[in-house]
């Protein structure tokens, strides 16, 4: 049982890191109009419906701290912000099923247009920068569409890895019972 769990924080780490790798190393050289895909954020979103809330909150923590030491002026900042991504896609897990992607389309849309409005929030609109609708058009609505663009190819590859370890662990739990 315990190497299942070990197994399933490997793998985990293995997403994570490679997300982050991905979205620092790759996604820059595929910018589009100044914007590109927030990886980070589906897979935070991914794993707090698909995992629940408290793996969600987990992932998105890591996932936002790792973001906070490359781009962040202050640590913490975009890790609070993930983390209640993770929390508030977990809500929804009683609500998802594996088959539909609506659910976790429509999530992953809401979560980057919230995140958008928090960063211009807190690191444009209170430094008297004014310019919300252009923020808007040029920034958030890009950056969302493209996340979901991103998300139709991302999410099959994380759905597919989640039924593998959860076939693990159902096969060692079948082996104590």
């Amino acid at each position: 049982m315990k190497a299942v769990k070990i197994r399933r924080i490997a793998v985990s780490a293995g997403i994570i890191l490679a997300a982050y790798l991905l979205q620092c190393s790759v996604f820059p050289a595929l910018e589009i109009a100044g914007t590109r895909p927030n990886l980070m954020l589906i897979i935070t979103a991914s794993f707090g419906f698909m995992r629940g809330s408290r793996e969600g909150m987990l992932v998105g923590f890591i996932s936002g701290l790792m973001i906070d030491i490359q781009f962040g002026d202050m640590i913490g900042f975009y890790a609070l912000i993930y983390l209640m991504a993770g929390f508030v896609n977990g809500l929804f897990e009683q609500m998802y099923f594996d088959e539909d992607i609506k659910l976790p389309l429509f999530m992953i849309a809401v979560s980057d247009l919230i995140y958008g409005l928090v960063i211009y929030f807190f690191s444009f609109l209170l430094k008297s920068d004014f310019g919300f609708f252009t923020y808007l058009n040029r920034i958030i609505v890009p950056e969302t569409i493209y996340t979901i663009v991103i998300t139709l190819g991302v999410y099959p590859l994380l759905l597919f890895i989640n039924h593998k370890l959860e076939a693990v662990e159902k096969r060692s739990a079948s082996k104590f019972v």
